[in-house]
Order: C-alpha cells, then structure tokens, then sequence
C-alpha cells in the first residue's frame, strides 16, 4: 500500500499543509495535516503519514505558483469526496482560467444546475484542496468578494496576485 506523504510549506498567505498519495493532491489547507487526515476516506486514513522528503510534483507546482507561474497548478492531479454536484462544482472550478472570476450562479450554471446557486457556495465551502480547486475564483454576482474558508484576506490576495483584482 502507498503512504500518505504530507508537506507544510511556506507561503505569502501563510503555512500550507498538503497531503498526497502517488502524486494526487488529497487535501490542502491552511488549518493544519490533521484536519485534512480526518476528512479522508476511512480507508484512506488508515495508511501510513509520512513527511515528503522531496518535493512532490504538487509541492514544486506551488512554490512555482506562489512565484508567479500560475499556470503551474493546472497540472495537478487532485480527489476529494463528495456528491454528484459537488464533483461538478470543483471540477468547474478548476476550469476557471488564474486572473478571472466567476460568480456562484456562474458556477452553478457550470456544474449542470442553474438554479443551485446555493449549493454552489456549498460546493465551496466543502472544498478540501484550496487554490488548486480554486474556490477563491468564485465571487458574489455583485462583484463582492463573498466568503473564504480561510479568510477575505487570504482571498483578495490570491486575487491579486492572479491578477484578478488590482
């Protein structure tokens, strides 16, 4: 069986904690290894945590992000439970191409389901691999910023720098 590898890193918006398994980003936060552990399969958590000794190819795509390609976490393979829409939504997420956004009705539309636009925050805030699914890229239809899991700030600095926002 495949270890859990697991990775805290450094960034502008402060400590990340990743953890993956052969290479597929499994979760990713800014609360901390165990709460991403606790969300997993029960299967899942009953593997093995190790500390990555080399960076990961998800590890070396952030650094490569948070440096200014961000492009670089296109690449990145990612699971995550959930439902039907869910999956959509995350799965519409990714799609949103760094420096534009789109609104919770947008991504709902997007997801299958136009007139789920609350599931769609919902979908949001169920996300477990902040900025490779990139819920920071959704907004309120009024051009607000709407919430952020791991806070507005943290959001509009992402924004920025993808330079979604000035």
């Amino acid at each position: 069986m495949t270890a859990l590898l697991s990775r805290t890193l450094s960034s502008p918006i402060g400590k990340l904690y990743l953890v993956t398994r052969d290479d597929v980003v499994l979760g990713l936060n800014l609360s901390g290894i165990d709460e991403i552990v606790a969300t997993l399969d029960a299967d899942i958590q009953e593997l093995k945590l190790t500390k990555e000794v080399r960076p990961s190819l998800a590890t070396q795509a952030l650094i490569d992000y948070f440096d200014g390609d961000l492009q670089a976490i296109n690449s990145i393979k990612v699971r995550q439970s959930g439902g039907d829409f869910s999956q959509a939504a995350w799965s519409g997420m990714r799609k949103i191409k760094a420096g534009k956004t789109e609104s919770y009705a947008q991504l709902a539309n997007r997801a299958g389901s136009p007139a789920a636009v609350r599931a769609a925050g919902s979908a949001c805030a169920k996300n477990k691999i902040v900025i490779i699914v990139a819920c920071h890229r959704i907004i309120n239809s009024n051009g607000s910023i709407g919430a952020y899991g791991p806070g507005a700030e943290k959001k509009l600095w992402l924004l920025r720098h993808e330079g979604a926002l000035p």
